[in-house]
């Protein structure tokens, strides 16, 4: 049997070196890509005649170009461009449909719905001595979201970058002379579909270059100890300064030469591609000098931040990380364990109400504080304008005759709504005094009826049945008019008053339609 070769004679190294890594995070970057279209059939609606890898290559295109140094991409005219594209994969479904897609696709790479927003892909690698394999965890991001006045707009990672340009963690210094030179001998050769495609890589490690700069500044401005600003930061600053300084050169020389090939040939293709280069190299000379204004303003940014950090007091504790450590552990207890933890939280979490004064000195400072001065004058009384007011009354005079003719029951007892028809057949406003008549006449004062000398006092009783009528609605009642002694002495009601009438409970009256209620 023939021993298997070493690593040391085939001349191939005894473990995998740091490169294999660095194109497992490469693969691990397109990940979210390549899951896209497989993702698309467990969506409800109809998606499979999308090609959702290159929206999502698309829409990180559309956003690394939209944004600069200062703000981000707006996500409204981003979904409008990719809504476009999708449209040119899948004609004629109509305007919604394609911007459900090209929302879903954003949604996908901004990873919404987890907590952090982020992907994360495991790896392997040995340690310095290459015996000891372990396994890692690689996180990243794709696209971002970043407040900016008030509006959300949308920012690409280096990650994402590197997708476009098909590499990952590469200088970008490095990678910018290349992408130049590459540029310049392709324009030499009238490779002019090739040129745009380097000019595009060119120009989106321009934008690299400024995002790596940008956060440098941005962790500065939260904490001036995380960035070294002794030794690191100068020499990037510089080293920034003079790249800029040549790319600045190799670009104009670029572009004028571009300008001469677009000028001079004839052929409508090569001059559509040069009128192309033309505006991508132009941005990139616009990105550069951005960028070199924001350099210039980096060390007078890291002595007013310094300043203003040194003077700020610490924050006294770390925020509380509410669904990491409060509600995942608290859901995955029993109740009656959970509720001490969380209530003791909001406990602590509700701010008692402060005093106005907390301390001595002010609340003596208020004690002897005199009051306001008063106005050496009061304020004008305004002059009351007195109207008498036109007191018209619900009934006229000729209707409370007729009522009183209706109601002038001397000789027997009647029912109510017998009087109600009697009366509605003369006048409907003649039947709602008769009603609020009968109404009084529940439990009748006597004792000032007999005062005043009256002769006669009508009384209501009820029946027990309910009242038979259109218009209104309550108990029946029995109305009579019961004669007073006429002498006043005894006070009391004649003998010929009704007998053996029961006394049930009190009656109601109510309109049954529009009617003012009695």
């Amino acid at each position: 049997m023939t021993a298997m070769p070493s690593g040391h004679e085939t001349g191939a190294p005894r473990t995998p070196d740091e490169s294999l890594v660095r194109r497992i995070k490469a693969l691990a970057c397109t990940a979210p890509l390549q899951s896209l279209d497989v993702v698309k059939r467990q969506l409800e609606w109809d998606a499979a005649e999308y090609h959702m890898a290159e929206l999502g290559l698309h829409i990180i295109d559309l956003v690394t170009i939209a944004m600069d140094f200062d703000s981000g991409a707006d996500p409204d005219k981003v979904i409008l461009q990719a809504a476009r594209f999708a449209a040119a994969q899948r004609p004629g479904r109509g305007e919604e449909e394609y911007r459900r897609v090209a929302e879903w696709v954003l949604h996908k790479l901004i990873n919404v719905g987890t907590v952090d927003r982020g992907f994360s892909w495991q790896y392997g690698r040995f340690d310095e001595e290459g015996e000891t394999y372990s396994r890692f965890d690689f996180d990243f991001k794709l696209i971002i979201e970043r407040a900016d006045q008030g509006r959300i707009r949308l920012r690409t990672t280096d990650e994402a970058i590197n997708v476009l340009v098909g590499a990952l963690d590469t200088d970008v210094e490095s990678a910018q002379v290349a992408a130049e030179h590459k540029l310049r001998h392709l324009i030499e050769h009238g490779r002019l579909d090739d040129a745009k495609v380097a000019a595009e890589q060119a120009r989106h490690r321009t934008v690299q270059y400024g995002e790596s700069l940008r956060r440098r500044l941005d962790a500065t401005k939260r904490d001036v100890r995380t960035v070294d600003w002794e030794h690191q930061m100068p020499g990037l600053l510089n080293a920034a300064l003079d790249h800029i300084e040549r790319r600045y050169e190799m670009e104009n020389a670029i572009l004028a030469h571009i300008t001469e090939r677009r000028d001079t040939t004839s052929h409508p293709r090569h001059k559509q591609r040069a009128a192309e280069l033309v505006l991508i190299v132009r941005d990139c000379i616009s990105r550069h000098m951005q960028l070199q204004q924001r350099i210039q303003t980096a060390g007078d940014l890291f002595r007013s931040e310094q300043d203003r950090q040194q003077f700020s007091t610490p924050p006294q504790r770390s925020a509380v990380d509410i669904f990491g450590q409060l509600l995942v552990p608290a859901l995955s207890l029993p109740v009656g364990d959970a509720l001490p933890a969380l209530t003791q939280y909001f406990r602590n979490a509700n701010v008692p109400a402060v005093p106005d004064a907390v301390w001595m000195p002010s609340i003596v400072s208020r004690l002897f504080a005199s009051g306001p001065t008063p106005a050496m004058e009061g304020a004008e009384v305004p002059e009351p304008e007195l109207d008498v007011p036109d007191d018209d009354g619900a009934f006229t005079e000729t209707e409370f005759q007729a009522a009183e003719e209706l109601l002038d029951l001397r000789g027997a007892p009647e029912p109510l709504s017998s009087l109600l028809r009697r009366a509605r057949a003369v006048s409907p406003e003649i039947a709602r005094l008769v009603l609020h008549r009968a109404g009084q006449a529940f439990s009748p004062p006597a004792g000032d009826a007999v005062r005043e000398g009256a002769d006669r006092l009508l009384i209501a009783v009820p029946t027990g049945e309910v009242l038979q009528d259109d218009e209104f609605g309550g108990d029946e009642l029995l109305l009579a008019a019961v004669p007073l002694d006429p002498s006043g002495k005894q006070g009391a009601l004649v003998s010929d008053a009704p007998r053996n009438v029961p006394q049930p409970r009190p009656a109601t009256l109510n309109a049954r339609q529009e009617s003012p209620a009695i």
